[in-house]
């Protein structure tokens, strides 16, 4: 079940990294073809047409952000319970607030622009937990019976 633990945060790890590289070719592409002459409009978001390749960037940052991302984190809370990792329900838990806290910026960002920043700094964050959760996994676990108990002193 570590095993499993430390795939899944890994897993969330790359994920963001992978958010962070659709939203940047979408905007990007974006750029370039308004630099180009386009024009975006109401009827150009309501024609459904595709009118930049680069597009496709923020398909895959919305469908991954709101089904995929949310489904890794919750088996990773899951596995979390299994896993006997110090602190590994706590991290996973952390990560798991952070992921609805990021669909909600997400959600709530398209009516408060504003809220973009703060979607971009609990990315990081985001990150930074599945990235710590990943490496506590990875570390040795000490045998129960090198660990002191109470009344009984630690093996040598």
């Amino acid at each position: 079940m570590r095993t499993a633990y430390r795939v899944l945060a890994w897993i969330v790890a790359v994920e963001v990294l992978l958010q962070a590289a659709a939203i940047s070719y979408a905007i990007f592409g974006f750029g370039k073809w308004i630099e180009q002459g386009g024009v975006m409009d109401k009827s150009v978001l309501e024609s459904q047409a595709s009118v930049f390749p680069e597009e496709v960037g923020f398909m895959v940052h919305g469908l991954n952000g709101m089904m995929v991302v949310p489904v890794v984190a919750l088996l990773f809370l899951v596995v979390s319970f299994f896993a006997k990792v110090p602190r590994g329900v706590a991290l996973a838990g952390a990560v798991a607030g952070l992921v609805v806290l990021q669909v909600l910026l997400g959600m709530f960002g398209h009516g408060i622009p504003g809220l973009g920043l703060l979607h971009g700094a609990n990315a990081l964050a985001l990150f930074a937990a599945a990235v710590v959760a990943a490496r506590r996994a990875a570390q040795p676990v000490e045998p129960a019976d090198v660990v002191a108990r109470p009344g009984r002193p630690a093996a040598v």
